[in-house]
């Protein structure tokens, strides 16, 4: 046996229509719980709006160039886009080790390299000026005496 749920239908009554009786048996004026759909406010719709892209997000583009020379001097550029905002400035090859270091270690080691590099050029040349200068100490007490 089958039902057809068209033939079985019954009228199950709601809140609308039992506000509404109540209302009348008591003279009020009933208070809907339910607006009609008319009044209804929009429900806010789930996702994206039809139409939009995924959400972009806002990067800021900051170069920081550091370029060293064989000597161990170090400088920094800053550029914001297409501006400058630091051009030149001189920072210790130490501060340049620390901050390479902090960044990642795969970028430290050869910049580790370049900075012992500078540093045994260094000594070299304070052994070398220190040398001369020994020569030209003798040569003025032979001068003097």
């Amino acid at each position: 046996m089958t039902v057809d749920s068209a033939t079985q239908e019954r009228e199950v009554p709601t809140a609308d229509t039992t506000a509404s009786s109540d209302g009348e048996a008591n003279g009020t004026a009933p208070a809907p719980e339910h607006e009609t759909p008319q009044a209804e406010p929009a429900k806010p719709q789930r996702g994206r709006p039809k139409g939009s892209g995924p959400r972009k997000t806002r990067s800021v583009e900051l170069t920081l160039t550091v370029t060293g020379t064989a000597d161990g001097e170090w400088q920094a550029e800053l550029k914001h886009g297409s501006k400058w905002i630091a051009r030149g400035l001189a920072i210790p090859a130490a501060a340049v080790s620390r901050a390479v270091k902090e960044l990642h270690e795969d970028l430290s080691g050869p910049i580790d390299e370049v900075i012992d590099a500078a540093r045994e050029q260094q000594q070299a040349r304070v052994q070398q000026l220190e040398a001369e200068l020994q020569q030209a100490k003798q040569a003025l007490a032979e001068l003097e005496s």
